[in-house]
Order: structure tokens, then C-alpha cells, then sequence
């Protein structure tokens, strides 16, 4: 029994000792170097990395409020590799940080809730995992404590999350009260199409609007977005959101299949509502972290169209998307946080010229809003494609060419910062900028797997296996 349960929760057991040595550490009088401990805690992510491939076994425990399989676990890699690169690229700004042990120990905290999130079985269980991965990151986008606008995208995000937790509990106090029981597999076969279920089901999918950032729950976004330090930024922008998304794709293929017709119509809405209004206001911004956090809008409404295919072409291909997004996504933050942490800038006409000072750069930037624009041969070219062709296998052919139209349009917000880069003269350029080998390596993974995944066929093979 104890060797099933030191199994089956590895992936979680490996993040809460990382925790515990990480507070050691912090209670010990002795003063650890900045450097010392970054790159001790780097070595301790990519052991756990590699641990999640080993050991794989399906099964149950806490009376079957938590599962794993090897789906679930290849969900928790991605985002533990996302938590990796991550911490790679913060070196800059965290060797001279005052408080690096806090940071990494809130940041494994809410990656620690988000494992629990992805292996719930039960809606009370998703629920407190929800809210230990929700609540470390109000402390975390507050962690430029001497910056006002860093504490106004704390206070903003932590009304915001405890009025859509707020939605959450009711559903799920609703969902209770109708059906007895918040047990997934109970509920799959329980949960029918009543008034009340329906209300509950608005309440339920209004809350995790709100964690994704789909329209009309979108407005927290941006603020929390600039106002965080760029590393939470995109933390904020790939893992958190990304592990929302597997629990959401789960939880309406398993949960609430009696409901699709509703839930079908629901995210139709929201989809073309999303991508609409993410690309108009993306096309305004003038600071790199709005335009991410609005273009991280629009991608959202790509991916609830692979989730309406409600298939495992539409299961397989949000999972490969969202690993798309975070090579994708992350090349683009490694260097928006290299140059803000270095320079303190980040407007977009900052980088007019930046091609002169910083080729290298300059190229990884460039790919990374080709990818996410999708522009093949990059990865994100075939990632909106699978979605795309999830979608279009019930026949929602209209949805498809909203999509297709508005995937010009993101083309035109992307390749404006190209053309800024590349093509635009800058009286004030920014400065050549010498990027320490942890961050080069993190911008060297993400231009691998955005390359790599978008040539090579056998990642999303490999995750179409996973999915039963």
C-alpha cells in the first residue's frame, strides 16, 4: 500500500520536498548566494522532470478522489518542463532579488495545487486544489514589492479569483444539491439536462472563463499581466493556464458528456467571442506584456474550438497545442524578461532596431510570434491545425472560418513587432544585451521544441496514444 501511494503520487511528493528544502534553506541562518541557490533549485526541476518518465502506473487513491494515469502524468511533465524553462529565464532578475527562496516557494506551491487539479476525481477536491494553485500567485504577481503597480495586479487578481471561486462553489453546491454526489464517474452518469443543472453548469463553466481568460471573463488579463514582474507574467500566461485547460477538456469529455448539445453551444459563443475581441485589442497595445496577455486571449479561442470537436483528435490536440504554446509563448518571454530586467523597457517601439544590437535575440523573438501566429513550418502553424481539424469533425464549418479570419488578423499584430525589429530605424535602441548561459539555454529549448514539434510528426502521435 505505502509503495502504491509512493507511486502514484510521485510527481507531487517530488514538488512538497522540493518545498520543505526549499523553507530549510530559508531557515538557515547561514546567507546562500543568489546564484548558489538558482542554480540548485534548476537542478532539483530537471531531476524532477526526469522522474515524471519513470515509474508510470494508472490507479486511484483517497478513496478514488484522486486518479493518474499515464496521461495525466505527461500533462504534469509539460508543465513541469514550462516551470523549468521558466526558472532558466528569471536568472537575471532573480541573481539580484531579495527574496529567491519565497519565490520559488510559492511558485512550486501553486504548481503543486495545479498537479492535485489535474489528478481530481472529485469537484470538492478540484476545488481546493484549485484554489492552493489560485492563491500563491496573488503573492507571486506582487513580487515587485517596491513597484505600486505590481501590488494593484495582485489586488486585482485576487478579487477577481475570489469572485470566480465564488461562481465555482455555488455550481458546485448546485451541482450537489441535485445530484448527491461530486464524484466524477457518478456525475457522468447521474448529471442530466435540467433547469437547475444547467444554471449550475453556467455557474461552473463562468469560473473556469475566468482562469482561462475567455471572454466576457477576460478583464483581469491585462492588468495582472503588466503589472506582475515578466516571470510570473508567464507563468501566469502558459502553466497556469495551460493546467486549467486539461482539467477543463477532462472534466467536459468525462463529466458533463450528457450535457454537450448545451456545453457545445455555450463554448461556441465563447469561442468566436474570444478570438474577436483578443485580436481587436491586441491590435492596440503598446506595451509587450498587454499585447502578450490579449494574444494569450485570442489563443484561448483556438483552443475552445479543438475542445466543441469533443473527440480524441479534439482531447489530443489541446494538449499538443498547449505544449506548442509553452515553447512558443516562453521564447517569447525569455527575452521580453532578459531585455525588462536588463534595461527595465518594454514598450514595442523600444524594439524598433533591436535586429542591430541583438540578431540573436532578435530571431528568437521573431519565431516565437511566427509559431504563435502560425506560420508554418513553425509548430504553431500545426497546432492550430489539428485544432482546427478537431473542430471541423462535427461539422461546425462556420466556427472554422471565424477562426481562419481571425487567424489573418493575429498575422497583422505579429508581424508588426517583426517589422519593428527588423525593418524600423530607433534613435534610442536598445543596447546589446549579454544573456547569461541559464537564459540562453532556455531560449534554446524553446526554439528547439517549436522547431523540432513542428517538423516531427511523433509528439502528437505519441499524445493521440495517451488519449483513450
Amino acid at each position: 500500500m505505502v509503495n502504491e501511494f509512493l507511486i502514484l503520487m510521485k510527481q507531487e511528493l517530488v514538488i512538497t520536498f522540493i518545498i520543505f528544502v526549499l523553507l530549510f534553506v530559508k531557515l538557515n541562518n547561514k546567507e546562500t548566494k543568489n546564484e548558489t541557490l538558482i542554480n540548485f533549485v534548476n537542478i532539483l526541476l530537471a531531476l524532477n522532470l526526469i522522474s515524471g518518465f519513470f515509474m508510470i502506473r494508472e490507479g486511484d487513491l483517497f478513496g478514488d478522489m484522486f486518479h493518474t494515469n499515464e496521461l495525466l502524468a505527461f500533462e504534469k511533465n509539460l508543465l513541469n518542463l514550462g516551470t523549468l524553462i521558466i526558472s532558466l529565464q528569471s536568472y537575471n532578475w532573480l541573481k539580484d532579488h531579495k527574496h529567491v527562496p519565497e519565490f520559488y516557494i510559492l511558485m512550486f506551491s501553486t504548481l503543486l495545487g495545479m498537479f492535485f487539479m489535474i489528478s481530481s476525481n472529485n469537484l470538492l477536491m478540484f476545488y481546493l486544489a484549485l484554489e492552493l494553485s489560485t492563491i500563491p500567485l496573488a503573492a507571486l504577481a506582487n513580487f515587485d514589492l517596491e513597484k505600486r503597480r505590481s501590488s494593484e495586479a495582485a489586488f486585482k487578481m485576487i478579487i477577481s479569483s475570489a469572485f470566480s471561486s465564488g461562481l465555482l462553489l455555488f455550481g458546485i453546491s448546485l451541482v450537489y444539491g441535485a445530484t448527491g454526489t461530486l464524484n466524477f464517474a457518478t456525475l457522468s452518469t447521474s448529471f442530466t439536462s435540467n433547469p437547475l443543472n444547467i444554471f449550475a453548469f453556467i455557474l461552473l463553466i463562468a469560473g473556469f472563463g475566468f482562469k482561462i481568460s475567455a471572454v466576457p471573463f477576460h478583464l483581469w488579463t491585462a492588468d495582472v499581466y503588466e503589472g506582475s514582474p515578466v516571470s510570473v507574467t508567464s507563468y501566469l500566461s502558459v502553466i497556469s493556464k495551460g493546467a486549467i485547460l486539461f482539467v477543463l477538456v477532462s472534466v467536459l469529455y468525462n463529466v458533463f458528456k450528457p450535457m454537450y448539445e448545451s456545453w457545445y453551444n455555450m463554448l461556441f459563443i465563447i469561442s468566436v467571442l474570444t478570438m474577436i475581441i483578443g485580436n481587436l485589442f491586441a491590435l492596440r497595445q503598446q506595451n509587450m506584456k498587454r499585447f502578450l496577455a490579449f494574444s494569450s486571449i485570442a489563443q484561448v479561442g483556438f483552443i475552445l474550438i479543438g475542445i466543441t470537436g469533443q473527440s480524441a483528435e479534439g482531447n489530443a490536440s489541446v494538449i499538443f497545442f498547449v505544449m506548442i504554446y509553452i515553447f512558443s509563448n516562453l521564447a517569447a518571454f525569455g527575452v521580453i524578461n532578459l531585455i525588462s530586467a536588463t534595461t527595465g523597457r518594454e514598450n514595442i517601439d523600444d524594439y524598433k532596431g533591436f535586429y542591430k544590437t541583438n540578431p540573436g535575440l532578435s530571431w528568437v523573438l521573431a519565431i516565437a510570434l511566427f509559431s504563435l501566429g502560425g506560420i508554418p513550418p513553425t509548430a504553431g502553424f500545426f497546432g492550430k491545425f489539428f485544432l482546427l481539424l478537431a473542430g471541423a469533425g462535427k461539422g461546425n464549418y462556420l466556427l472554422i472560418s471565424i477562426a481562419a479570419l481571425n487567424m489573418v488578423v493575429s498575422l497583422y499584430y505579429y508581424l508588426r513587432i517583426i517589422k519593428a525589429m527588423f525593418m524600423d530605424a530607433n534613435e534610442n535602441p536598445i543596447e546589446n544585451v549579454k544573456a547569461g548561459w541559464l537564459p540562453r539555454l532556455a531560449m534554446i529549448i524553446c526554439v528547439a521544441g517549436i522547431i523540432i514539434t513542428g517538423l516531427a510528426s511523433g509528439a502528437y502521435n505519441y499524445i493521440h496514444s495517451l488519449v483513450k
